[in-house]
């Protein structure tokens, strides 16, 4: 198998015919051409991996082949390496050489070996550069809306905002239930848009403690607190001209929401223990299952900082309110995990896939995902089976047991799920009352944690402003 096609252009035939039989012996394909014209002309027959060009030539220079044949290959999308070889060089000469896009500069009377270790290096490079972007493409290709499975009007949505502000540094705000995708949202917002080959950043603000969250976001210098033994770069240098994804924005604490403002106002911060302030270029996509507007009434989030994320608000939707996508959605699972645990599963049976589009999935998109992980791992056969899906789904939903005492169990059973929605909202509801219409308060009163609170409001719209 042939190396690859380069295209040797000299006015001088020796020069011409030894470079050929060099190349052709190393295993190139080699074409010829006694000028840079007709260089030009052959490229509608084959187009070259390298061009491997003497400088000084009547009509069109070797420089100027150069810059015609790169302006070339970035108008059709295609690379090509060229390396210039030429008996009169100058320290200018060369210079002007690389900054024009050379491969490589080589004077006459040149070794052979070095020669042709030249034309190998800078193939090697072309070679790197085709499968670099390979992978870009395969990045964009499997993040551009590719895990976004679905085709529900809600979805459709979603989709149309990512097209809109895909192409722009403006920043996002992601709102939606734990387990709908936000994060998935994120990624295609970044890998579908300019700063695709750059680095995407996730954060999950909540899982930060307190005490670490300025350092890790922002870094810090050696000294600047206890244990610091050394210098850390944090998370939004990291993410320098790509995407910093925000999970669970409205888990910061007050002083680093302060110094994320800053960051969104001037595109600068300071690490923990210095004193110069650094610049960044960063696109920020934050996402929060909690509402901030009501955050910002109650003091826990900053007002400024709030309208600075919520220039544009994309709203994730549950699985409830795409159920119609359960099916397509199953079926892309069953293909992740079959080829992930090397399974012969291609499918479910009309009874399992009944069973899943009648269960609300309360974790929405990653409950589902994780409960036809389990199906396949268990599955036995081709088919994923009422019987591979937890007891919850696939049991009877009237219970065969007899009721605990005091309820009298009605002929056509029960729908627990309902009956628990019902006294969840009605204990939610009397909390609120009891404490005012003071949120914090009504989660004390319940036990639970603010943000547990939050999202138990939400599922059930009863997140109403707090009363006067």
């Amino acid at each position: 198998m042939a190396k690859g096609r380069v295209l040797v252009v000299d006015d001088d035939l020796s020069m011409r015919q030894f470079l050929s039989i060099l190349l052709q012996r190393e295993g190139y394909l080699v074409d010829a051409a006694d000028s840079a014209e007709a260089a030009l002309a052959s490229l509608a027959q084959s187009w070259p991996d390298l061009v491997l060009s003497d400088v000084n030539m009547p009509g069109m220079t070797g420089l100027e082949l150069l810059v015609d044949l790169k302006r070339r290959g970035l108008a059709a999308g295609r690379g090509v390496e060229v390396v210039l070889v030429t008996a009169y060089g100058t320290a200018n000469t060369a210079v002007e050489a690389m900054k024009a896009g050379a491969a490589d500069y080589v004077l006459k009377p040149f070794n052979n070996d070095e020669l042709l270790l030249v034309v190998r290096r800078a193939l090697a490079r072309r070679d790197l550069e085709i499968e670099n972007e390979q992978l870009k493409r395969e990045l964009r290709d499997k993040f551009h809306f590719g895990q976004l499975i679905g085709n529900a009007p809600a979805m459709m949505e979603v989709y149309e905002l990512i097209r809109r502000v895909k192409d722009t540094r403006i920043n996002c705000l992601l709102v939606g239930e734990s387990g709908t995708g936000k994060e998935l949202v994120a990624r295609a917002i970044h890998h579908s848009g300019p700063r695709a080959d750059r680095a995407f950043t996730a954060v999950n603000c909540g899982a930060i403690p307190e005490g670490l969250v300025e350092s890790t976001l922002f870094g810090h210098r050696r000294g600047a607190f206890t244990g610091a033994d050394r210098d850390r770069e944090g998370l939004l240098h990291a993410a320098h001209r790509g995407t910093l994804f925000l999970d669970e924005v409205n888990s910061l604490p007050l002083s680093a929401q302060v110094k994320l403002l800053r960051v969104l106002q001037e595109r600068r911060f300071t690490p923990v223990g210095e004193t110069r302030e650094q610049e960044v270029d960063v696109r920020v996509v934050a996402a929060s299952n909690a509402h901030l507007e009501d955050l910002v009434k109650e003091g826990l989030f900053r007002e400024d900082l709030y309208y600075r994320l919520n220039v544009v608000q994309l709203r994730i939707p549950p699985l409830r309110e795409r159920a119609e996508d359960i099916p397509v959605l199953v079926r892309h699972f069953i293909r992740e995990f079959a080829a992930e645990y090397e399974k012969p599963v291609h499918g479910v049976s009309p009874e399992a896939l009944d069973l899943l589009r009648a269960w609300s999935f309360p974790g929405n998109v990653r409950e589902l995902r994780n409960t036809v992980e389990r199906a396949v791992a268990l599955c036995a056969g081709g088919l994923v089976q009422a019987a591979d899906l937890p007891a919850q789904l696939s049991e009877p939903r009237a219970a065969a047991r007899p009721p605990a005492d005091g309820y009298s169990f009605p002929d056509d059973g029960v729908n627990l799920d309902a009956l628990m929605a019902d006294m969840e909202r009605g204990w939610l509801t009397a909390a609120l009352d009891a404490a005012d219409g003071n949120k914090t308060q009504a989660a004390r009163l319940l036990q639970m944690s603010f943000r547990s609170f939050r999202y138990r409001l939400a599922k059930y719209d009863l997140d109403t402003p707090d009363r006067p």
